[in-house]
């Protein structure tokens, strides 16, 4: 089992920038990839951006690019998503996820909890 706790997530107007933490615990060795998902209301959920846990590698979706990070502490088995120039659009809770390196939620087995980012116009 991998747990996965998030924080950073709060109210921030548009423009402005918060940075997730997730920090994993557990059999994090089983796991190739932590990656971020992101879920507004009456939506489904939206790949935001994943990167390899033991080697180089990174994917950032198309409406992320540009504005998003994703970066890793291996000491620290904590991975963090540093998002800037927000937008109201990016409104949604935001998930981590560990599993394998992948764009689709069907490739990640753990999932945290959510943290909601809410960004005002």
């Amino acid at each position: 089992q991998v747990q996965l706790v998030e924080s950073g997530g709060g109210l921030v107007q548009a423009g402005g920038s918060l940075r997730l933490s997730c920090a994993a615990s557990g059999r994090t060795l089983s796991v190739s990839a932590m990656g971020w998902f992101r879920q507004a209301p009456g939506k489904e959920r939206e790949f935001v951006a994943t990167i390899r846990w033991g080697a180089v590698g990174r994917i950032i979706a198309d409406s992320a690019k540009g504005r998003f990070t994703i970066s890793r502490d291996n000491a620290k088995n904590t991975v963090y998503l540093q998002m800037n120039s927000l937008e109201p659009e990016d409104t949604a809770v935001y998930y981590c996820s560990a599993g394998s390196f992948s764009r689709q939620a069907s490739g990640y087995k753990y999932w945290g909890q959510g943290t909601q980012v809410t960004v005002s116009s």
